[in-house]
């Protein structure tokens, strides 16, 4: 069994928008008398749209028709409709996602999505998605080593820890290229953000909203942005700015690093030698800011790496790399149920489960408590880890305890959603769904999610033996 599916990523960012559309290839690599063993074994972008400055009615608001606009077009270009379409990504980045109608232009395109995307902003998932779109993530898994990625955009530094192909990091700056807006030919400042007003204010630059700035006063401002970069990595002593520019968590540790590498609109900034005569071509101080980021200790000190992509990093990470299969050993009640979008999931702990499982129900009733409004139960999806290799009696008394869980909730409920990281997905809904009368099951099994994750599951593919999935983190967070 091989089959392919068609995907979608667009990127709607800070200063730039654009789309890719992947075909990402599902296969059974199971022999003919195995249980079948479902992956995606191929993917590959099939067609690239313009790159567009993104549309604003004003500093504060998106132009919502320009962008279904620019959305329309491309779709046209590329002899693609909406319903060709089984999975993807569209992604509202950096400064932009803080824009006050970002959700209603997630609704203005809504009917270019297909029937399973995602739309999320969150600033952990955006530097992971650009890390893995980039490259960054594979040469991490190639060379078995350490590699950090920085996404720099407009608006946003996102930043992703990969050690041998494996996120292990995340973290966030209110740093980017779109920060200060200028007449490109007379510098005249046009726009500066809060943020970096008080750093400017801080180093008592003379760089004013309506004013001339000075190449000089705008190099002292971008190194001074760039130094986040070492500050965050542990390569400088914090400043007592970097509480102000951190959108996200700093990293956990400052662990030694084997490489870097630069993606987003700014990248080709930071890889490319500065030409003097167009440093403002785009209205902003971008490229200074690359060639800012080159004087950094990091870059000095750790080996720089070039990602196969850039400025499309992150529309490449959303069209390919969002999407997971499970599949082979998994039971759902009733083929129409899917997609299924937007499902908080509610993750068990270790000492839910404990050892005999025994504690299982109380655990699920407790904690179902966090999605209740009223009498009212949010659906969502349990998830915990579960046994390998469990005994008919284990699976039989884990689905009774989950029956017993979720009780309370079935009364608005209309199915229940199990998603367990071992490969018991199948016999457990089964005996779940024989304990549920009335209520249809979703038991999915291989994947691996937290607390304040979202997940969306799309119809069946390769004969009902699988369905693809997105875990979507911190969606709007950051």
């Amino acid at each position: 069994m091989r089959e392919s599916i068609l995907s979608v990523g667009i990127d709607i960012g800070t200063s730039t928008t654009q789309l890719v559309f992947s075909r990402i290839v599902i296969e059974n690599l199971a022999g003919a008398a195995s249980v079948p063993r479902v992956q995606i074994v191929d993917k590959q972008i099939v067609y690239r749209s313009d790159i567009y400055f993104t549309p604003l009615v004003s500093s504060e608001t998106i132009d919502g028709e320009r962008v279904r606009d620019i959305v329309a077009s491309e779709y046209a270009r590329a002899g693609i409709k909406p319903e060709d379409l089984s999975a993807g990504a569209v992604i509202i980045t950096g400064e932009t996602a803080r824009k006050e109608n970002a959700r209603l232009v997630l609704e203005k395109l809504s009917g270019f999505a297909g029937d399973f995307v995602v739309a999320t902003a969150g600033s952990d998932l955006e530097g992971i998605i650009a890390g893995r779109g980039a490259g960054s993530a594979a040469i991490s898994k190639e060379k078995n080593n350490v590699i950090v990625n920085f996404d720099v955009g407009g608006g946003t530094t996102n930043a992703a820890i990969f050690s041998n192909g494996d996120v292990i990091d995340t973290s966030c700056l209110d740093v980017g290229g779109r920060l200060v807006k200028l007449n490109p030919e007379s510098r005249h400042v046009e726009y500066i953000t809060p943020k970096v007003k008080e750093l400017i204010n801080s180093m008592n630059l003379d760089i004013k909203e309506g004013r001339i700035a000075s190449l000089e006063s705008l190099r002292v401002l971008t190194r001074r942005m760039a130094a986040f970069v070492d500050e965050l990595t542990g390569l400088a002593p914090e400043s007592g700015m970097i509480d102000l520019f951190l959108t996200s968590k700093r990293f956990k540790t400052h662990r030694p690093l084997d490489g870097v590498t630069f993606s987003g609109g700014v990248a080709d900034a930071v890889y490319a030698p500065e030409d003097a005569t167009r440093l403002f071509r785009y209205g902003d101080i971008g490229i200074v800011l690359g060639s800012a980021i080159r004087e950094t200790e990091l870059f000095r000190r750790v080996k720089v790496y070039k990602p196969a992509e850039t400025i499309r990093a992150t529309v490449v990470g959303a069209g390919i790399h969002i999407v997971n299969v499970s599949g082979s050993t998994i039971t759902y009640t009733r083929d129409d149920l899917f997609p299924l979008k937007n499902l908080p999931v509610l993750k068990l702990s270790d000492e839910d489960e404990g050892e005999s499982y025994s504690n299982l129900a109380a655990g699920v009733a407790e904690k179902l408590k966090w999605f209740r409004e009223g009498e009212a139960y949010q659906h969502v999806a349990l998830s915990f880890k579960g046994v390998r290799s469990p005994s008919f009696d284990l699976v039989s008394f884990i689905a009774s305890q989950i029956a017993d869980g979720v009780k309370d909730a079935l009364l608005g409920w209309k199915h229940v959603v199990v998603i367990v990281e071992e490969d018991m997905a199948k016999a457990l809904g089964h005996a779940l769904a024989s304990r549920l009368a009335g209520v249809d099951v979703v038991s999915i099994d291989s994947v691996n999610v937290e607390n304040g994750d979202y997940i969306d599951i799309g119809r069946p593919l390769g004969q009902g033996r699988v369905v693809p999935v997105v875990i979507k983190t911190l969606v709007f967070g950051g």
